[in-house]
């Protein structure tokens, strides 16, 4: 039996905005459980929340009624990277933990009332998924065999140009952003992503794993992929490069916590698989 999606336990930082009821604090509306402050009587109040106390302070004897924030729904996008360092087969494949995600994704905004939508990329735009975002149910299953499918596709896309025209789709309205990715991307690059990206609450999701950061069994002459994205270099293995290279998984892990930090942005990492666990960790923080 396969098992279901496990929920992504995110909330919000910031008041939602918009008109349609859900689970998220907001500063609008009249008629919910939040304390948002006061109005006068006259001025409309209701008086069913007229305050006694804060009537009685008032100088100039004017009757006031508290006001109660209503909750809000939000929009919830994934922007998925395609590209070509993304498509890898051996196990556990990152197309896998990215499926993974979007399902659970799609089904936690769906519990939330919230619409969720997402967009692929690599050298160009990808609508593999509900565009624009949407209420509708089911549609994390289609959305994850999509994914898969389009990568059993080998569409071995270099670049990905494509973030940048998927992010100048994304609403207006502020939206919750999961950017997936290896990051294994040009420091120009992340730049000009997150600089598009500044309206939105973003969060960096890293695919990683532990073997592209291993060095080979044996010693002598390899081929190592840089962990910061500068591309592939030939090295001598080595015991002496063995003892620096003990701990690069953890190297780059900071690194690209410190390279996100100029955003004020955490990464919640995926190390061999997919974790929802970490997304909890990451938003109770």
């Amino acid at each position: 039996m396969t098992p279901g999606p496990r929920e992504i336990p995110y909330r919000l930082r910031w008041d939602a905005g918009g008109h349609r009821p859900g689970a998220h604090r907001s500063r609008q509306g009249d008629a919910g459980l939040a304390f948002r402050g006061h109005r006068r009587l006259v001025d409309g109040g209701d008086p069913r929340r007229l305050d006694i106390h804060a009537s009685l302070r008032d100088p100039l004897g004017q009757w006031w009624v508290r006001t109660l924030a209503e909750r809000r729904a939000v929009t919830v996008v994934l922007l998925a990277d395609l590209s070509a360092s993304m498509d890898d087969d051996t196990p556990p494949p990152r197309v896998q933990a990215l499926a993974a995600l979007a399902d659970s994704l799609a089904w936690s905004a769906q519990r939330l009332g919230d619409a969720f939508g997402c967009l692929g990329a690599d050298r160009a735009l990808h609508r593999l998924g509900p565009w624009p975002p949407t209420r509708q149910r089911g549609c994390g299953p289609v959305l994850a065999q999509a994914l898969q499918a389009h990568r059993r596709q080998g569409a071995q896309a270099a670049g990905i140009d494509g973030l940048l025209a998927a992010v100048a789709e994304l609403p207006r309205q502020r939206c919750l952003v999961f950017l997936a990715s290896d990051f294994h991307w040009p420091a120009a690059t992340l730049g000009a992503v997150m600089d598009a990206l500044a309206p939105h609450d973003v969060v960096p999701v890293v695919l990683w794993q532990r073997r592209d950061f291993e060095l080979p069994a044996r010693d002598g002459l390899a081929w190592l992929q840089d962990a910061e994205g500068h591309g592939a270099h030939l090295v001598w293995v080595r015991p002496a490069l063995r003892l620096r290279h003990a701990d690069r998984l953890a190297q780059a892990r900071q690194a690209l916590t410190e390279r996100l930090r100029a955003w004020q942005r955490q990464p919640v990492f995926q190390i061999d698989g997919f974790d929802p666990d970490a997304f909890a960790v990451h938003f109770q923080a």
